[in-house]
């Protein structure tokens, strides 16, 4: 399965877009929201809005044909919870995210990210510091952040910089590092494609306590660190 890449921080991509708000995405808009950021063809959404009828979802990919796509498989069978959207998550979702209702946003999830494996690109991986201080200022305590991926060295950065802003913790009785299993129904393209190879997922499911917001300037350091730590030899779930 071959990944397709784009360029977060051409300028194409830098320019904010504003996000409509549920009302105009869903056909009743006061259901709990599950945000998929990276949502790639958004096949994974599209099976589970329909199991998931009493939840809205929303993915959100940066490569414009394939939200399209989607777009058109969502209309073509009269969804109303379930939309995706283009934008770049690390641009364009902070004040959507902002704007939302008090504990609406359900769960966030971010599944298989594209890696861009050399150190000068780890600024375009989507869980960018400031991306994660929005989704933890959106999910009230107890919502839920889900996070997993093939490659260590995507996932342990995530991880480390989650848990260095103090806003989550992990469900008593999930496994560490990882846990065993998804907390979803549906998996996702990639997941499927991995795991049929015999091959790791690792998987990490948050909660929003009650901790306050850390400053960006503590989880941009965090993540640095991170990034410039040697990654773990992998571990079965």
């Amino acid at each position: 399965m071959v990944r397709q890449h784009v360029n977060p921080l051409s300028r194409f991509f830098q320019l904010p877009l504003e996000l409509p708000a549920p009302a105009a995405l869903f056909s009743n808009a006061e259901r709990p929201i599950h945000l998929d950021i990276g949502c790639a063809r958004g096949r994974f959404l599209l099976a589970l809005a329909q199991q998931q009828s009493e939840i809205n979802h929303l993915g959100v990919e940066i490569r414009r044909p394939l939200v399209k796509a989607a777009e058109a498989d969502r209309q073509a069978l009269g969804l109303g919870n379930l939309h995706y959207l283009f934008c770049n998550a690390n641009v364009s979702l902070e004040a959507w995210l902002l704007s939302l209702p008090p504990a609406q946003l359900d769960l966030v999830s971010i599944q298989f990210p594209d890696p861009w494996f050399k150190k000068k690109h780890h600024k375009r991986r989507v869980l960018q510091p400031a991306l994660l201080r929005s989704i933890a200022a959106a999910l009230q305590p107890g919502k839920r952040f889900f996070i997993q991926s093939d490659v260590l060295a995507v996932i342990e950065p995530m991880v480390a910089v989650s848990e260095a802003s103090g806003c989550f913790s992990r469900p008593t009785g999930d496994a560490r590092p990882w846990r065993e299993g998804s907390p979803l129904p549906v998996p996702t393209e990639r997941e499927t494609y991995v795991l049929d190879q015999g091959l790791p997922v690792y998987r990490v499911l948050y909660e929003r306590n009650e901790a306050p917001l850390p400053s960006l300037e503590a989880l941009e350091q965090a993540l640095e660190a991170a990034d410039n730590s040697p990654i773990s030899p992998p571990e079965s779930s």
